[in-house]
This record gives C-alpha cells, structure tokens and sequence, in this order.
C-alpha cells in the first residue's frame, strides 16, 4: 500500500487537505487524533506514573503535563518513550485496516513528520503552504491563542522552507477550498503509477 505523508505547520490548511482526501475516498491516519485517545485510554496509567499528578478523571491532563515538561528535553524525551510507541501502533493498525479494505493508498497526517524522523515510513510526501502572513491571520484567529503562543508553536516546528525543500509536492492553500481540491486529483492523478507499482511490488511480495 502507497503511503502517502501530509504535514505543514500551523495554520497552514493541513486538516482541511485531509478531510478532501477523505471526501475522495482515501484512508487518512489521523496521528494528532491518534493521541487524543491515547491520552484517554492506554497511555493514562504509563503517563501518571511517569508524571504524577498529570492524569485526572482517567484522562491525561494536558495542561498539567504541558506545564511539566515545558522547557525540560528530558522530561519531554521521556514522554515521547511512551507515546510515540503507542502512537506507531495505532499507525500500523490504521494502515492494516486499511489494506484489508483494500485501500491502494493511506495518507499519514502526521504534524510533525520532519520533525519525528516519520519521513522514512512515507513514500511521498505532501507538504501544505500558505503565505506566512495568511498563517499568521488564520492562527491568531482561533479562540485562546496570542502571538507568544503562536511563536512558541512555530519554534518547535520545522522551518517552513525547510519542510517545502523536502517534499515531494506543495500544496499552497491560500486559494480555496476548490482549488486546493483540484490540485489533490492533480497530484494522485500524477502519483498513480507510482501507487501502482507500489501496489504491484507488494502482491508480488506476499506470493514469493
């Protein structure tokens, strides 16, 4: 099965991209959801125990875990040793769901795919782009969030450039929903022989 990873940073229309592969019939992994329900579920009792306190009403405490590691690598570190293992699982699972319906392409949306090293799980990857002021509108427009907030989120990100340089395609969101949706057709359009073989190499694979 052809993977295909989509990131971008912050603001940039990455969520609406993938609700249009979905309204296409395409698999999305959802990596952010993902961790939500984590942070619900299995990852709960790993977390409080690791991070006293953190965890309330049998839910991790976002604020209160947020506030712990902020500014400490190390304790961040630690927290990655426990998600990032689980969130891999809910990955495969997604993607061998997938397959058995018999998906020949999953897009992964992963935020912070560069960043977590999930490039090399992807076989093309698509990075959304709007212009950095657009960006900067379209964040400081959502409830609670301030300019320092928004800086401090673009720090932990990627530079822009840098994620555009290792794409495999760009998508600039900043001319609507319509236009974005006729540049996905475009781009699967011209990635079909590539999910083909893809597909192909696979099924020869699981007959060897």
């Amino acid at each position: 099965m052809f993977r295909l990873g989509l990131t971008g940073s912050i603001g940039t229309g990455k969520s609406t991209t993938a609700a249009i592969f979905r309204e296409l019939g395409i698999p999305v992994y959802d990596a952010d959801a993902a961790v939500h329900e984590l942070y619900a579920g299995e990852a709960v009792p790993l977390i409080e125990a690791e991070f006293p306190g953190t965890t309330r009403d049998g839910k991790v405490d976002r604020k209160a875990l947020g506030a712990l590691v902020a500014g400490q690598p190390e304790r961040f570190k630690a927290l990655d040793r426990i998600v990032h293992p689980l969130v891999r699982g809910k990955e495969e699972a997604a993607m061998a769901a997938a397959k058995a319906d018999g998906a020949k392409l999953i897009v992964l949306d992963i935020p912070l795919l560069f960043e977590s090293g999930a490039e090399g799980r992807c076989d093309a990857i698509l990075v959304t782009y709007v212009d950095p002021a657009e960006q900067k509108r379209r964040v400081l427009a959502r409830p609670g969030v301030t300019e320092e907030l928004f800086n401090a989120i673009l720090a932990r990100q990627m530079p822009m450039e840098e994620k555009k340089r290792r794409a495999d395609a760009i998508l600039d969101t900043g001319h609507g929903v319509e236009v974005a949706r006729a540049e996905i057709k475009a781009l699967l359009d011209r990635l079909q022989p590539a999910i083909d073989a893809r597909n192909g190499a696979a099924q020869e694979d699981e007959t060897k």
